[in-house]
């Protein structure tokens, strides 16, 4: 141990040498020497505003990855030497040649010239004054001193690993962090400030921190902490050198062993070419000429062969030519044969095998390169022959299906298809469709054409040439019953004769065609859209009859066994040609590929491509006319429908596609025909109603029929409505609404009355109508279920407009104004409850109609309740009002009967009635007369119970007040009662009101008893006489 003095910024440090060994280096440690070195003073420690800011190095950052390669090699040597370890451990003991005087090999040299030197080659002037621009891993170095001496130069155990902080081993340990660097240079200080920087003196003693620059212990430590782990690395390699070493020798001599035993191989390799050169070269040359000469004459053979190619594709192109594509396509398959190499006898050569030339397959050479072009161009004008008697077939048959069946047939086929689907089957024996009827004859045709097909390899392009023949046939089917798209008059061709010719361009066509449809009126549109509609319907079923024909044709094909043949490259394998030219069994060049087939003629991709095609052509042709078609009349209008969905329904059977353009575009026909149906019912009634002059008019036969009808309705479908949809019957002028003047009863001069639950009803003209309007909805709601929802909405408001107007016209004397009545009477009001209760009784069975053709409808069937309610508040307002009338004219005679002078002597001699009574009593039998012409005796009675009430009242308070003296007058009441009594005795109680005045007035005190003879003379003096008045207009209004 010794002491050194080294003179740091100024001062005197001492510090103490310690000598560990060989195995590690000096280490010098500070030793405090207390007042010999004193502590700077006023020493300030810099604040964060003094440190310079660290810009942060980045360290790249190697990816482990770049390390693999050589960890790979290593890796497989190091297999190497575990296995060799194993193989023979002994080697691995082998004890190390050491020596006294010598260190151990693997043993690092302590003072070595890589490290820095020691702590006591540095002056303390270089100590004191370190360079400015050097760092403190640049400056020298205090060296260890080491005691040697040969009985300490024995091996040394390494140093653990723990020893070295755990802060060098973290794995993201980076220097350049400052936390880092603190703990590495324990805390010590870059640059110690000078004595009296900042302003300040130096305090000594005031920081315990070192400082990084002078602190010779810290870089010792780090130095040891790095020998430390070179030791460690030192001591694994020497541990694994000696396999490692063993392992590469033993590679060499392998190495050895291979250069050996291809050398060898070699020689072999000479000896062996040189008794190949000696002995079979000569044997081989011989077989070769001979091959020379077998080659020539089949080269000759096959130069005769292909002049027989080239006769029989000339003689192929002339059968062409003529047409006779048959003996042209045997005569091609006979060319192929011949060039495969088959046994074919060609026309003019013997037929016996002895003198039959062999045949050679000369399919790859390059001479006929030109023939296999000739042959596939034969081949496609064959099959463009076949292809040609293929569509002609087809199309034939399908014109004339579409031309032969009728469009009766045809609705009456989709109908019951319709009612079938609906759950409504008919009873009536079905018959076989027209449509899958296929004579034998068509059959057979296209069974020879799909033969010739299949031979000529045009199956697939023939499958899409009828394809496409289908679709333009259905659109011509379309266009075929339109109306020109060319203007007929003459303005019109002399137009065009003086434009020059110049053709007309696509859209002028269009908007021709479009004008010229709608100006079809009503039965020539049905006529036009029934042709249509039936010939599209009919092509269609028809189309997929042929598809299916096909496919079972092509499949029969495809189930044929196939004879083997060469293959020639320009065609498919070969198949069986069958019967096709009655001759021998012979190989067709491709078979049919029955998959190929079924896609191409996919049944429903085709027929639902004819279906859009057909519907979007449809679709025009039905919007261009959506004005016309929904003015319809309603028996129009539901065939209309009727056929439209229909066909709707046949194209959804036959391709499984909804088709919602075209349902769409009827849809909205149905919505607006509706909407313009319900208004112009509106108006018709409306009008009636303005006009109506309130007489009671006579109930037909055809009214009758009406009634019958809608009361029908109510529990089951009326088949004249069902049978006035159906289209392939023709249209029945009966169905349209007539008018029957009043008056025309085929002779009955009887006014005639509805009848509606054995209750009569006379009616009038505007009640008539809404009998005819509640027909026509519920007929359209009968052809349109569909529309059940909206069409009877319209109908409440039909029956409710028919209320509010017969409220304002009789109960409000609108018809006073409107219709030219003078006055409302008795009979106008019992028409018009008569009206209003018969509407009242068609309420129920309108409303059972309903219910059967709506599911869920309970929202309907409570409206309906209350129009229902309406009409009995409106007839009870009727009734109120006879009630009011008489009340009224009650009052006025009561008042009258006031004035009279009871007691005063009479100028007639003859007892008589007083006139008010006279006058009451007249009035009140009118009404009576009246209310029993056209009310029924229930109603009478609830009438006239209030009247009569209302006379008991005020007559019996009329008669109390009256102020009687003498018996005179008591008796003139007394006989004005008995009148009353006498002509109203036969009206129901009327006999109450009698008996009860009677009472009033006997029971009235009288002042004298007058004697009996001036009581006669009295009663046979006249009263005054009252005025009758009518029953004004003014009494009647509300």
């Amino acid at each position: 141990m010794a002491f050194v003095e080294v003179e740091l910024e100024g001062s005197l440090e001492l510090f103490e040498v310690e000598d560990v060994g060989p195995a590690r280096k000096a280490a010098v440690v500070p030793v405090d020497v207390g007042e010999s070195a004193p502590a700077p003073t006023g020493f300030k420690i810099p604040s964060t505003r003094d440190i310079p800011p660290v810009t942060l190095t980045n360290i790249p950052h190697v990816d482990p990855s770049v390390f693999r390669p050589y960890l790979n090699q290593a890796g497989s040597l190091y297999d190497a030497f575990q296995r060799a370890r194993e193989s023979n451990p002994a080697q691995l003991r082998r004890p190390r040649n050491t020596s006294k005087g010598s260190e151990p090999p693997l043993t690092p040299s302590i003072g070595s010239s890589r490290r820095h030197g020691s702590v006591s080659s540095i002056s303390p002037s270089e100590v004191a004054s370190p360079r400015a621009d050097s760092s403190p891993a640049d400056r020298p170095q205090p060296t260890r001193r080491t005691s040697g001496g040969p009985g300490r130069r024995t091996a040394l155990q390494v140093t653990p690993l723990s020893t070295i902080p755990p802060v060098y081993f973290e794995p993201d340990f980076h220097l350049e962090n400052p936390r880092t660097f603190d703990i590495v240079s324990e805390r010590s200080e870059i640059v110690r400030p000078p004595p009296g920087a900042n302003g300040s003196a130096g305090v000594p003693g005031t920081s315990g921190r070192k400082a990084l620059a002078s602190n010779a212990i810290l870089q010792e430590k780090l130095s040891w902490y790095m020998d430390t782990v070179e030791m460690h690395l030192i001591s694994s390699i020497s541990t694994a050198s000696t396999s490692f070493f063993a392992a590469l020798g033993s590679l060499r001599e392998l190495h050895l062993e291979a250069a050996e035993s291809v050398a060898k191989i070699n020689s072999l390799r000479e000896d062996l070419a040189k008794l190949d050169k000696a002995m079979a070269q000569g044997g081989l040359k011989i077989v070769a000429m001979r091959r020379r000469q077998e080659n020539m004459r089949k080269l000759a053979q096959a130069v005769q062969q292909l002049r027989h190619v080239t006769d029989a594709v000339t003689r192929c192109e002339d059968q062409v030519e003529r047409g006779d594509i048959e003996d042209a396509l045997q005569g091609l398959a006979g060319v192929e044969k011949l060039m495969a190499g088959e046994q074919s006898v060609p026309e003019g050569q013997p037929h016996d095998r002895e003198h039959r030339p062999a045949l050679i397959d000369l399919r790859g050479i390059k001479a006929l390169e030109s023939a296999d072009n000739d042959i596939s161009f034969l081949r496609k004008r064959i099959g463009k022959g076949f292809e040609a008697r293929f569509l002609r077939s087809l199309l034939d048959d399908l014109r004339k299906h579409v031309d032969t069946v009728s469009s009766t047939a045809t609705f009456q086929r989709w109908d019951k298809a319709s009612q079938r689907a609906r759950g409504n089957h008919d009873r009536s024996p079905s018959v076989f469709p027209a449509y899958l009827q296929l004579d034998d004859s068509v059959r057979s045709n296209l069974r020879s054409n799909l033969e010739g097909l299949a031979q000529a390899d045009s199956v697939m392009a023939a499958a899409m040439a009828f394809r496409e023949a289908a679709l333009r046939e259905v659109k011509a089917l379309i266009k075929r019953p339109l109306p020109s798209s060319s203007d007929d008059d003459v303005e019109s061709t002399m137009s065009a004769s003086t434009s020059g010719g110049r053709q007309r361009s696509q859209q002028e066509k269009s908007s021709t065609l479009a004008r010229n449809l709608r100006a079809l009126d009503a039965d020539d549109a049905e006529h036009m859209l029934k042709q249509t509609y039936s010939n599209v319907g009919e092509a269609l079923r028809r189309l997929g009859t042929q598809v299916k024909v096909l496919l079972d044709v092509t499949s029969s094909f495809a189930h044929r066994s196939v004879l083997t043949g060469i293959k020639s490259p320009m065609s498919p394998p070969a198949s069986v040609r069958g019967e096709y030219m009655g001759g021998p069994q012979v190989t067709i060049r491709a078979p049919l590929q029955q998959e190929d087939i079924q896609q191409v003629l996919d049944m429903s991709s085709l027929l639902g491509q004819a279906v859009d095609i057909a519907q979007s052509q449809i679709t025009k042709i039905l919007k261009a006319r959506s004005e016309q078609s929904t003015r319809l009349p309603l028996p129009q209008f539901l065939r209309y429908f009727h056929l439209n969905r229909m066909f709707a329904d046949e194209c959804e059977a036959v391709s499984g596609r909804t088709g919602q353009a075209l349902k769409a575009v009827v849809n909205a026909h149905i919505k607006d025909f509706v909407s313009h149906f319900g208004e112009s019912l509106m108006q018709q009634l409306v009008q009636s109603m303005d006009a109506d002059r309130w007489e009671a008019k006579d109930f037909g036969d055809q009214d009758s029929l009406i009634l019958g009808r809608i009361l029908e309705a109510s529990t089951k479908e009326i088949e004249s409505w069902t049978r006035a949809c159906l289209v392939w019957e023709a249209s029945n002028e009966q169905d349209r609404p007539t008018v029957q003047a009043n008056g025309e009863t085929s002779g009955v001069a009887k006014t005639r009355s509805a009848t509606v639950d054995e209750q009569k009803y006379i009616l009038t003209d505007s009640t008539l109508l809404v009998l005819r309007g509640i027909e026509q909805f519920e007929r359209l709601v009968t052809g349109i279920p569909s529309m059940t929802q909206e069409i009877m909405s319209l109908l409440l408001e039909y029956l409710r407009l028919y209320n509010s107007r017969c409220q304002q016209l009789v109960l409000g004397a609108g018809a006073t104004k409107i219709a030219g009545l003078k006055n409302i009477t008795t009979k106008h009001l019992a028409l018009s409850s008569q009206a209003l209760s018969f509407i009242t009784a068609l309420t129920p069975h309108i409303r059972e109609f309903v219910r059967r053709h709506t599911s869920g409808g309970g929202l309907l069937m409570v409206e309906f309740d209350k129009v229902r309610r309406l009409y009995q508040e409106h007839q009870y307002g009727v009734h109120d009002k006879f009630v009011e009338i008489m009340s009224g004219r009650a009052s006025t005679h009561v008042a009258t009967m006031k004035k009279i002078s009871w007691d005063a002597p009479m100028k007639d001699p003859q007892p008589t009635v007083n006139a008010y009574m006279e006058t009451l009593v007249r009035e009140t039998l009118t009404l009576h007369k009246v209310l029993s012409k056209y009310l029924p005796e229930m109603t009478i009675g609830m009438i006239m119970d209030p009247v009569f009430n209302s006379y008991r009242d005020q007559l019996g308070n009329g008669f109390r007040d009256v102020e009687v003296r003498t018996g005179v007058g008591k008796a003139r009441m007394i006989r004005d009662v008995e009148f009353l009594q006498s002509r109203m005795s036969k009206l129901e109680g009327s006999v109450e009101l009698s008996h009860y005045l009677l009472t009033v007035v006997n029971n009235k005190a009288v002042a004298q008893e007058p004697e009996k003879k001036k009581l006669e003379s009295d009663l046979t003096k006249p009263g005054p006489e009252e005025q009758q008045q009518p029953i004004q207009a003014s009494e009647a209004k509300s």
